[in-house]
This record gives structure tokens, C-alpha cells and sequence, in this order.
């Protein structure tokens, strides 16, 4: 097999053949994406106004130059923050354990991230938050968004509100572009009728690669939207290229993109290692499994992670629960699994898109992932706003679930840093 696994070895000469094009000036393809990038300024402008859009302070002193309705919960927000009104870590684990948690000791090396998906609407968050306080629950980590960009960006400020929100909160987050494949970029497709041509490629044919970096930067320099769901090869590779240059971007890379057996992700983690930034840094903090990866698979993959370095860097996003209509057969449910791996693999997050299964068969209107794309005042006018807002408090319970799974079994979580000590 020695003789066999040399053959295997990238040869110096392959590596120089690729940086040898990537230096051609007359490489389009490069020139292309250095143009979009020149476009806004250039690397030290770019981080610059990231820098300055990204600050708590200013994105209050905008909201409140435009007289945004949401600034009055995020004012509330930092009150109920700065009261350590949440319920402690400390208090949490007694909560759950008893007298017992006070003897145990908990490994946070193994932390999991508490993750919900997808928080829509700001104002679903006020709810979430009363609830977290009124029955003592935990907030989660993070927060993952598939609303439309422009849509929010036009309602009253709610594209800063959310990203205000984020910092009190001191969790992270992700938004989801419009340049994606919903958005008419492959003109041969349309609804569900022709579902099956998805199968080909999912959403960034031709321009759109360039389409969607100019986006992420727009949103970069304006609002200090580091995080951004990637979906496509090409424009996954312009991601890693913008942190080489010195943009401090990332992205978490989407179920969609089908990370299904260990191979695949030695492929996606392969190219983060390969264009990496100076300092080891990579783009790419993390990524959704295929819904179809069993335990096995990410032991595997956290031991390749682990050989590029890159287990600190690169979060493994798994799906505990799905929406209950339009994605998966039902039931889905892998809160068992995670525990069996919680205490060995390290930097999980444990993503909740749904409702536990028990509770979504009793919902008139279950959670439906095609409820992502309807534009929000269809949703108000159709009088599917409160049942949309009780799919998201289920998906609220859900993470509570798990966090409480979690620590029954001696393990530990990360819910948002400012509001649990």
C-alpha cells in the first residue's frame, strides 16, 4: 500500500502550474474578481468600512438617524443584557441537574453551538426573548437567515436592527444573498414543475459568481456582514480568494452543496487548506453535512479536519431537526446522534430548523422551508404571520431541547456569550 499512497502525492510541479496561471496577467478569470474587488476601494477600504459598519454604536446611531421602529427592542435588548437578566450557565445546569451539577465537571473543549434556522423577522426575536426570560431558557449562539436582502434592507432599517441584535447578543450569524438560484439566474428554470434541472447546479451559472461577490461586498462595507451562505463551488473559491487578498470575510458553506461522505469534505477542507491566508486563517467557518451523513462520516471528517488544522477554525453545522414540510421525509430527528459524538468531535453546532416532530403534527400550519422565499407582506396578507412566528418559538423549544439533552448527560453548549455568563 506504501507504493501505492506515494502515487497519491501532489507533485510540486502541479502546484506551480496553477499559482503560475492564477499569476498570468492576462488571466480573465482572476482579473474579473480583482475588478469587483478595486470596485469598492480596494482591501484596506473595504475592512476599513466593514470595520466601522460592524461597530454596535454606530449601527444604533443609524437606526436611530432613520427613526427605526426596532430601535426601542434593542434598547430593551441591552437592558435585560446589562441586568443579567438571563439565566446564568451556572444556574442553567442546576436547573436541569440539581444539586448534582454543582459537583460535575463539564469539558468545554467539546462545547456544541446552539443554532436556530432561520430567524426571518426582527421581531420574532422580541418574542424569543420575552419567552427566554418568562420560563428561564437559553438564547442560542447563532443565528442563521434566509431572508431576502433587499427586502429587509428596505423595512425600516431591519438589515442593521438584526446585525444590532446580533452583537448584544453576542452570537454570530449568517444572511443568505439574493444572488442565489431562486433569483431566475438559470433562465431554464422555474417553480417546482422543473425542480429536477436544480439537480445540475444550484444558482450561480456564467456572471452570477461575480454577481454574488459584488453583492457580499456591498453588504460588507455598508452593514459589516462578515458571515454569508455559500452555495456554489466557484463562488466558495472566490470567498477564499477575498481572505487571501486580506478581506476579512467568511462564509459557512450549505447543505445544499451536499458534503455527504467523508471524500467530499476531504475536497471542501482540501481547498480552504490550500487558500488559506497568511496566518492560517480560512474563509470558510463552517459547513453544513447533507442530511444524509451518518455518525461515522464526521468522526472521519473531524479527522481530516483535524490533519489540515483547521479543527478550531472550521464549525461541523448539523441538522438536529428540519422543517417539517418541503425538505426531508419526516420524521427527522438526530438529537440521539449528537449525543453519542458531542463528547469526542469537537467545534459542532447543533442546528435546529424545525420543531420536534411531536409538536409539528400538531401545528395547522407546520414549519415549511418554501415559507423562506415568500416575500413578507404576501405572508402578513395570506394571515400566516402569527403561525409562522409559532413555528419559530418551536424551533426556539427545540434548541432548548437539545441543550437540555446535552447537559443531562454532562455535556456542554454555547448559547449567546452576553447574555448567559
Amino acid at each position: 500500500m506504501g507504493d501505492l499512497r506515494e502515487k497519491l502525492v501532489i507533485s510540486s510541479d502541479r502546484l506551480h502550474a496553477i499559482n503560475n496561471y492564477i499569476m498570468d496577467p492576462d488571466n480573465t478569470l482572476v482579473n474579473r474578481f480583482l475588478e469587483v474587488v478595486e470596485k469598492y476601494g480596494g482591501v484596506e477600504k473595504i475592512e476599513r468600512k466593514a470595520r466601522e459598519s460592524s461597530l454596535l454604536e454606530n449601527q444604533l446611531a443609524r437606526l436611530e438617524e432613520m427613526q427605526s421602529p426596532y430601535l426601542g427592542d434593542l434598547k430593551w435588548f441591552q437592558e435585560k443584557a446589562a441586568e443579567n437578566a438571563f439565566i446564568s450557565i451556572k444556574d442553567y445546569r442546576r436547573r436541569v441537574l440539581g444539586n448534582k451539577a454543582d459537583s460535575m465537571q463539564f469539558n468545554n473543549d467539546f462545547a456544541v453551538t446552539l443554532e436556530i434556522s432561520a430567524c426571518q423577522y426582527f421581531e420574532y426575536l422580541r418574542a424569543q426573548v420575552e419567552q427566554a426570560l418568562s420560563q428561564s431558557e437559553l438564547m442560542p449562539g447563532r443565528f442563521i437567515r434566509v431572508r431576502k436582502m433587499k427586502e429587509q434592507e428596505a423595512n425600516n432599517g431591519e438589515i442593521l436592527a438584526f446585525a444590532a441584535a446580533m452583537n448584544i447578543f453576542g452570537a454570530t450569524y449568517v444572511e443568505t444573498l439574493d444572488t442565489k438560484g431562486t433569483d431566475g439566474s438559470n433562465v431554464h428554470l422555474g417553480g417546482p414543475e422543473t425542480i429536477t434541472g436544480y439537480f445540475g447546479g444550484v444558482g450561480e451559472p456564467n456572471d452570477y459568481a461575480l454577481k454574488w461577490l459584488d453583492e457580499f461586498l456591498y453588504y460588507y462595507t455598508q452593514y459589516g456582514i462578515r458571515q454569508v451562505l455559500n452555495i456554489n463551488p466557484g463562488t466558495v473559491l472566490l470567498g477564499y480568494w477575498l481572505r487571501k487578498l486580506g478581506v476579512k470575510n467568511e462564509f459557512k458553506i450549505s447543505v445544499y452543496m451536499g458534503n455527504d461522505n467523508p471524500y467530499s469534505v476531504f475536497w471542501t477542507l482540501m481547498t480552504a487548506k490550500l487558500f488559506s491566508g497568511i496566518d492560517g486563517s480560512t474563509s470558510l467557518i463552517g459547513f453544513n453535512f447533507s442530511n444524509s451523513v451518518n455518525n461515522a462520516t464526521i468522526e472521519l471528517s473531524a479527522e481530516c479536519r483535524k490533519a489540515f488544522g483547521l479543527e478550531d477554525l472550521v464549525r461541523f453545522e448539523h441538522h438536529i431537526v428540519e422543517t417539517y414540510k418541503s425538505i426531508v421525509r419526516q420524521p427527522y430527528d438526530r438529537r440521539n446522534e449528537l449525543l453519542e459524538i458531542a463528547d469526542h468531535v469537537k467545534n459542532i453546532s447543533a442546528k435546529h430548523e424545525g420543531a420536534d416532530i411531536e409538536v409539528e403534527k400538531t401545528r395547522e400550519h407546520p414549519s415549511d422551508i418554501l415559507d423562506y422565499f415568500r416575500d413578507k407582506t404576501e405572508i402578513i396578507e395570506s394571515g400566516h404571520w402569527n403561525a409562522l412566528r409559532t413555528n419559530y418559538l418551536d424551533k426556539h423549544n427545540s434548541v432548548n431541547a437539545t441543550a437540555k439533552a446535552l447537559t443531562q448527560k454532562g455535556l456542554t453548549f454555547i448559547a449567546a456569550k452576553n447574555l448567559h455568563r
